[in-house]
């Protein structure tokens, strides 16, 4: 009787140390991009915007040739966005293509931006709107 006592203890031990589960949340890596400074580095369009648009079809799912404008492919993303409609240089935090799919926003109900994507976003306006 004492034998069974012993093993029920420590299946009950087990089972509640077993039981114990962490998630850690690491934070994310979000570059700090700052606009007034020269000596930055320039965000690429193309290596840096253009996978934010296409990689995994993140926004190309919906925004492709013949679909949803702004059209985003690689080869058209630029021409599609170049306008005042999706891009505010006087005040870029008010550009469409930063502002409605940022994760903040409940406007865009599909994919949205991560934290980091939405910053190199911002930085790309911020500096001039390049196609480089």
């Amino acid at each position: 009787m004492k034998i069974l006592r012993i093993i029920l203890m420590v299946i009950v031990v087990a089972s509640f140390l077993n039981g114990c589960n962490y998630n850690f949340i690491v934070p994310e890596d979000v570059p700090v991009i700052d606009p007034d400074d020269p000596d930055a580095p320039q965000i690429s369009f193309a290596n840096e915007i253009i996978p934010i648009f296409v990689n995994n079809n993140n926004c190309t799912s919906c925004h492709a040739t013949g679909k949803q404008a702004p059209d985003l492919t690689s080869n058209n993303a630029y021409a599609s966005l170049n306008s005042t409609r999706y891009i505010n240089s006087t005040t870029p935090v008010e550009s469409k293509i930063y502002k409605y799919p940022h994760p903040d926003t409940s406007t865009h109900m599909q994919k949205k931006y991560n934290s980091a994507q939405a910053a190199l976003i911002l930085g790309w306006i911020q500096q001039g709107a390049k196609n480089n």
